[in-house]
């Protein structure tokens, strides 16, 4: 009764017009899902050190970008097992510190990949490595922050228009696959494709990225960056052993 009340004083004051306005406000509020919870993911060590000397570093959006669009899948109990090695606690910790966890996954990939460089990108011209881009038709090249291709839009249904991009400079930020945005969403659905629909965990030799597979260098790198994974993990001696 007493919401009632308020809406009808608020219409009388606006008159029949902003009455209507008022109540399609609320209609939009109440048909929008909630937001789920968040919490900020703590820094990694090269992000730190990159804050400290003035390089690109990782922008704390990125964290909310990655943790709303984290589906279900990635904060179930199989995605508890697949991360157990770095986050023994998953499965038992509030919605808001699973998505945390995986800000902090994607921060430190993209650290070891890229440098937190939006704009980095990699040409595989050597014949030893050189593969043709099924979508660009030129030699893959793997950029952005994750160092992606314009394979995965096919591959994994990201947001990337070769198209729009085929007539931008290499390095243009206006490209869709450099954006941020478009790169890391494109991230996670390539992360669920490993540990939810192949059922592979985190750090696995067949992964998408050689930064996860062990024994690489750049898995080095990356490994190093997962010293600071956040405290509801319950990692704690483990982690100051790697």
């Amino acid at each position: 009764m007493r919401v009632t009340l308020m809406v009808f004083l608020a219409c009388a004051a606006a008159g029949l017009g902003g009455c209507a306005k008022h109540a399609d406000e609320q209609q939009e509020k109440a048909t929008q899902p909630p937001q789920p919870a968040m919490k900020a993911a703590p820094a990694t060590p090269i992000a730190e050190k990159k804050q400290q000397l003035g390089g690109s570093t990782w922008n704390p959006e990125w964290d909310r970008m990655i943790e709303g669009a984290l589906p279900a899948d990635m904060l179930s109990a199989q995605a508890a097992k697949a991360v157990r090695s770095y986050c023994p606690h998953f499965a038992q910790e509030p919605e808001a510190d699973k998505r945390a966890f995986w800000a902090y996954v994607f921060q430190a990939l993209a650290g070891a990949e890229a440098g937190f460089n939006p704009k980095a990108d990699v040409d595989h011209t050597l014949a030893a490595v050189a593969k043709k881009d099924a979508v660009s038709g030129r030699s893959t090249r793997q950029e952005g922050l994750l160092q992606l291709t314009y394979e995965d839009s096919k591959r994994y249904g990201c947001d990337f228009d070769w198209e729009h991009d085929k007539s931008l400079p290499v390095k243009d930020p206006a490209k869709t696959i450099l954006q941020p945005k478009n790169n890391l969403l494109c991230g996670v659905k390539i992360m669920e494709s490993q540990i939810i629909e192949q059922r592979k965990p985190l750090l696995v030799k067949s992964s998408y990225w050689s930064t996860l597979r062990p024994g690489t260098a750049s898995y080095r790198v990356f490994s190093k960056q997962m010293t600071h994974v956040p405290e509801a993990c319950g990692a704690g001696a483990s982690r100051k052993k790697r």
